[in-house]
C-alpha cells in the first residue's frame, strides 16, 4: 500500500496544516470572530447571527471542531460552541513559529 502525502511529513507540519486549513475559509473567520466576541460558550443559534445557511454553518462548524480550534457540547437539544483555549493556544505558538523563523533576505528577488 501507497504512502499517503502526510505521511511524509512530521506532527507538527501536520497539525500546522490543519490549522493552515480550518483558517483558510472567511466564512469559518467568521464563526471564530463570532465565538471569540462572546467570551464564553454560545448556545444559541449561530446562524441566526451570521449570513450563512444552516447547512453552511454546520459544515463550517464541522471543520473548526476536527481541527481542534473550537469545541462543542450538547446541552439538551441545543450544541454549545466555544474557543477551544488549549488548542487556539498551540495553533497560535505554531502559526506564530512559522512567521517567527523568517528572518528575511538580503538578495533575494
Amino acid at each position: 500500500m501507497g504512502v499517503t502525502q502526510s505521511q511524509k511529513f512530521n506532527t507538527r507540519e501536520n497539525k500546522l496544516a490543519d490549522y493552515a486549513r480550518a483558517l483558510a475559509h472567511p466564512a469559518r473567520i467568521a464563526i471564530l470572530q463570532f465565538l471569540i466576541k462572546q467570551k464564553t460558550c454560545f448556545c444559541g443559534d449561530i446562524v441566526e447571527h451570521l449570513p450563512f445557511s444552516q447547512s453552511t454553518v454546520s459544515q463550517h462548524l464541522k471543520e473548526l471542531k476536527e481541527a481542534g480550534l473550537i469545541k462543542g457540547e450538547i446541552e439538551g437539544v441545543r450544541t454549545c460552541y466555544c474557543i477551544n483555549e488549549k488548542e487556539w493556544k498551540t495553533a497560535q505558538k505554531q502559526i506564530n513559529n512559522l512567521f517567527d523563523n523568517y528572518t528575511g533576505y538580503n538578495d533575494c528577488c
